[in-house]
């Protein structure tokens, strides 16, 4: 029978032996107490907001740097030695962080302030109330008594993207009617010109020192997967060249330490799926490949219908031909599929926005070409393995109930 197959394979799981010592190690919500090569950064972090130590309001931040360049990181590492001492000397310090990017945290003002209004313990309802009462609630909590108030903000530039840039003003403008307390944003941003996007009148009232985390280069990626792989991995289980392959494949998509730590987990998980004793360079292949695969296939599975039939319809033409493919032809077989699976069929104006939505996701490449009298076109590429798109074919034709 099935079960008893399966039952025996997760018998012989539970007694064989793993290449693991402690996972932990390379997750990306870890936290050590070491972090290299970002010293110069943590020491910068560390000596702004040290005034609120003496009850003095510091300076407003705004980190930016590439994903995994250890922003979040180096702010927490802060955090965490901040609090620790406030504590120990009974310092009026409170910090909240607030991940911008989760849903039903930051994706309406009035859901950010009911979240740091629980932050101190008071239970509000997730809607219901007036914007500006949940405001008069936070203040009155905040203003029981003469502290110093750390937000951080982890991407702010998501939060702006959502709700708008009034939420900044209106949160430093909250020191004008604290008497007691005195609030510092902390921002965290993936995007390098994010300020610049900013209303004049809220970035003057920002007025915030800016430190810029740059990516890591092969050689510091390496450093930072040897000190995780040693508490990670038991002793002599990862084969010469595994850790420098790791941190090459990592330097090469923007010096990213996330997405090292993240290769180096999966390889090691495929190596022990196998019941292999050592984690060899071949299984860095495997992971590089695993990963990219459940990437585009989970953006692709979060698209809305209409760009999923426009992708399906790029996908039926590069079948046919792997020539560069226009947006014209494109369109054909677009409304062939729209009528098969009930979906409106929108304008080719339309269809053409709906591409450039795939090229900046990276799925495709789409180049403006010109075709003299007979006006511009794109001329579509895809992006991805070829050998991704059956599969994703097959997925898509489900998803839409082809």
């Amino acid at each position: 029978m099935v079960t008893e197959n399966i039952e025996s394979f997760l018998e012989k799981f539970l007694t064989r032996k793993s290449i693991f010592k402690d996972k932990k190690f390379l997750q990306v919500n870890y936290t050590p107490d070491n972090i290299p090569h970002r010293e110069v950064e943590i020491r910068e972090i560390a000596s702004i907001l040290a005034p609120s130590l003496r009850n003095e309001k510091p300076s407003n931040i705004f980190l930016y740097g590439k994903t995994g360049t250890g922003k979040t990181l180096s702010v927490l590492h802060v955090i965490k030695n901040l609090k620790r001492i406030a504590k120990n000397r009974k310092i009026n310090l409170d910090i909240a962080y607030l991940n911008c990017k989760l849903k039903k945290v930051a994706d309406t003002e009035y859901r950010l302030i009911a979240a740091l209004v629980r932050k101190f313990g008071e239970e509000v309802p997730f809607t219901g109330l007036p914007t500006e009462e949940i405001y008069k609630i936070f203040i009155n909590l905040l203003d029981g008594k003469k502290r110093n108030f750390i937000l951080v903000l982890d991407e702010i530039d998501q939060l702006v993207k959502k709700i708008g840039d009034e939420i900044l003003y209106n949160l430093t403008r909250l020191n004008s009617e604290l008497e007691k307390a005195q609030i510092t944003i902390v921002g965290i941003s993936n995007d390098l010109q994010f300020a610049n996007y900013l209303d004049p009148r809220v970035k003057s009232s920002l007025t915030e020192e800016d430190i810029n985390f740059p990516s890591y280069n092969a050689l510091q990626l390496q450093d930072i997967l040897a000190q995780r792989a040693k508490k990670a991995f038991k002793k002599g289980v990862i084969n010469e060249g595994v850790i420098s392959k790791c941190a090459a494949y990592a330097a090469r998509e923007h010096g990213d330490a996330r997405r090292a730590l993240n290769l180096l987990r999966v390889a090691g998980e495929l190596a022990d799926r196998n019941n292999e004793n050592n984690l060899s360079i071949t299984y860095i292949d495997k992971a590089e490949d695993k990963i990219e695969k459940d990437l585009i296939y989970e953006i692709i599975k979060t698209l809305p219908k209409q760009s999923q039939i426009s992708l399906l319809s790029i996908f039926k033409l590069y079948g046919k031909s792997n020539d560069k493919i226009l947006t014209g032809e494109v369109y054909g077989t677009y409304k062939n599929l729209c009528v098969s699976c009930g979906l409106k069929v929108l304008t080719q104006r339309r269809l053409s926005d709906l591409i450039s939505e795939l090229d900046l996701l990276g799925i495709i490449n789409a180049k403006v070409v010109s075709k003299g009298r007979y006006g511009r076109t794109r001329e579509i590429k895809l992006s991805i393995p070829d050998t991704n798109v059956p599969v994703l074919t097959k997925e898509i034709e489900a998803w839409l109930g082809l």
